[in-house]
């Protein structure tokens, strides 16, 4: 029996409901019959936005949504995605499966969506094609409550009231895609252009710098001493691919070993954190740039037949213990992290939602948002687990991976993760400082590769955890194999 120690005395730092965030690009079907279909389709739709889709990420109270990119942020001209729709200019997404762009879906289409969904958006403006002013003026467009030329055209098009906008991103991936830039020369260019991101009215902007792309400490290093002191945060970009970039492995088609280094892949996050933390401590040690890893998440093959550059994979319940111990670094670092965005959120990647047609399914890596959405802006707890390496070869990750929160109401929620394939793990778990209370749980389970398609869109699902009880303070109970559960003391 593995024991776990909650420590409900022992109250850090407050988690960042951002950190269960998510990105939207302009990328396959993500948008485009993904979240919208426009006004007139047949699936119902709030002006031009699926019903299905808004309600399920309004479930998991998704807080914070990423948007146009990604590379294609940096070829994004704003101006092109505003105004009468059969005006707007058509384009060539030159990133993402060569295909036509047409801009129907533009700035006030994803603020609407972000309106229905009741997230904050997060846009990311373009450094590598863009300019000073184009960049400048979006944001006066968005925000500004006034008479200026931005202001005057948004009325035009039928918004008279800004917007709020709190999070701006200056570049994205400008280590790559988005320039192939060397830290030095962004970090110049970051300060110049977050110069012309100005706060207008009651709108104060949380301006997002650029940052390494995995474990390119140098970039870090320069981005930080260069320009540390003009920025709110600072990206990072890491995914987990267990093979290599030209044949990254099946996301459905995989044996345990392969299973094993895939987590093993994910865990290597929380060494990443860790090493950049430190380097930002070192320019910035009140805290007050938040680390923003605001791309993460599985990336397989596509599936067969389909579009190579939209990136369309299936979804296993590999992918939730993925999310799951992901989400449980993240927690744990929330001193540093304050923001992350998974990739992405429909149709691509280790997307949450998946659609065809009319018909939706939601992933197991949906559930598990949906099992560790009370963690959001709650207080992380001391937390204990005895674990044990499971794996094949020299593929072996502890088996537990464990996260404990206090909401405003004082009702304690944990999230555990049994990492295993294929051995169950009983469980001790103790709360220090809690005798007694109301213990409920959910859980979600299934063979490593079990998912759910459109066919069967609930073959994995969350359940309900019977039997649970509290006696002088500790809770026993057995997690299965490849399982994430939440528990709740209420």
């Amino acid at each position: 029996m593995s024991k776990i120690i909650v420590n409900t005395l022992d109250k850090k730092n407050k988690i960042n409901r951002n950190i269960y965030g998510n990105f939207s690009e302009h990328l396959g079907r993500c948008i485009y019959n993904g979240v919208y279909v426009g006004e007139n389709s047949d699936i119902p739709n709030v002006n031009g936005m699926r019903t299905d889709v808004v309600e399920a990420l309004k479930n998991i109270k998704l807080p914070v949504l990423r948007w146009p990119g990604g590379c294609f942020a940096d070829e994004y001209h704003w101006k092109d995605g505003i105004g009468p729709k059969e005006n707007r200019k058509k384009m060539i997404n030159t990133h993402w499966g060569g295909v036509v762009e047409d801009n129907s879906f533009g700035t006030h289409e994803f603020l609407e969506l972000c309106r229905q969904i009741g997230c904050e958006p997060y846009i990311n403006g373009n450094v590598g094609s863009g300019t000073v002013q184009e960049m400048s003026e979006w944001m006066e467009y968005m925000t500004f409550d006034g008479v200026s030329p931005m202001a005057a055209l948004r009325a035009e098009n039928g918004h008279t009231e800004p917007w709020k906008v709190k999070y701006f991103g200056v570049g994205n991936e400008s280590w790559g895609c988005g320039g192939n830039m060397r830290p030095s020369y962004y970090a110049d260019l970051y300060r110049r252009f977050q110069t012309y991101v100005r706060d207008y009215g009651e709108n104060k902007v949380f301006r997002i710098a650029c940052g390494p792309n995995t474990d390119d400490y140098n970039w870090t290093e320069e981005v930080m001493r260069i320009a540390g002191g003009y920025m709110d945060g600072l990206s990072l970009h890491y995914y987990t691919v267990p093979g290599d970039w030209n044949k990254k492995g099946s996301a459905t088609d995989f044996d345990e070993a392969m299973y094993y280094h895939t987590l093993k892949k994910a865990f290597y996050m929380d060494e990443l954190v860790t090493k950049h933390a430190q380097i930002m401590d070192r320019y910035d040690p009140e805290h007050k740039v938040g680390l923003i890893v605001d791309e993460w998440g599985t990336w397989f093959d596509v599936e067969p037949g389909t579009n190579p550059g939209f990136l369309y994979q299936q979804s296993t319940m590999r992918d939730a213990m993925v999310a799951a111990l992901t989400l449980n670094i993240f927690n744990a670092h929330s001193d540093r992290v304050a923001m992350a965005n998974i990739a992405q959120l429909v149709n691509v990647l280790q997307a949450v939602i998946l659609t065809e047609g009319e018909k939706m399914a939601l992933t197991p890596t949906y559930h598990v948002f949906d099992l560790y959405k009370h963690h959001q802006d709650a207080t992380l707890l001391g937390t204990f687990a005895e674990t044990e390496a499971v794996g094949v070869g020299d593929d072996t990750v502890q088996n537990l991976s464990v996260s404990a929160s206090e909401d405003d109401d004082g009702a304690v929620h944990i999230t555990a993760a049994n990492l295993s394939a294929s051995e169950c793990c009983p469980v001790e778990l103790e709360l220090l400082g809690r005798a007694d209370g109301k213990v409920s749980g959910r859980i979600l389970t299934g063979r490593m590769d079990a998912y759910n398609d459109f066919d069967c869109p609930e073959n994995v699902k969350i359940r309900p955890m019977e039997g649970l009880f509290i006696e002088n303070g500790v809770i026993r109970c057995t997690l299965p194999a490849c399982s994430v559960a939440e528990i709740t003391i209420a």
